[in-house]
Order: C-alpha cells, then sequence, then structure tokens
C-alpha cells in the first residue's frame, strides 16, 4: 500500500508505454478515452500529450480522468 501512495500523478508528458508499465490499469481507462490502439509500437515513444493530439481528445481532460481514476490525486 505504501508503494502505492509514492506513485507519482500521470502527467502530458509521460510516455504512453512508460504509463501502460507503471500504471496496468491505465490501459482500460486509456481505451475508455478514445485510445484504442495503445498496444501499437508508437505508443512506446509518444507523449500522453501526443497521442491525444492524434486522436482529437483534451490531454488535460485525459490526465484528470486518469489520475482521480487510479487515485493518484483527488478532484
Amino acid at each position: 500500500m505504501a508503494e502505492e501512495a509514492a506513485k507519482k500523478p500521470v502527467s502530458a508528458d509521460m510516455l504512453v508505454g512508460d504509463i501502460l508499465v507503471e500504471y496496468p490499469d491505465s490501459a482500460r481507462l486509456l481505451m475508455m478515452c478514445g485510445m484504442g490502439c495503445i498496444q501499437c509500437p508508437a505508443s512506446q515513444m509518444e507523449s500522453l500529450s501526443e497521442a491525444c493530439f492524434v486522436h482529437g481528445i483534451d490531454v488535460e481532460e485525459v490526465v484528470k480522468y486518469l489520475n482521480v481514476e487510479m487515485e493518484l490525486e483527488e478532484l
């Protein structure tokens, strides 16, 4: 439980691949946001901001959603 508390919140500049490794629950959440291709090779080198831009999704909304749903930040 202490390890969970030490995790830092997701940010727009983090690579999608790193987010998926650090936060396994994020895969389902990202797909719910409209990112169905999170397993593609580009996700390993693409920031969350870049991925949101490509998919026409507001990155700030996605960051807030991920952090709240994974209990990394409060509303």
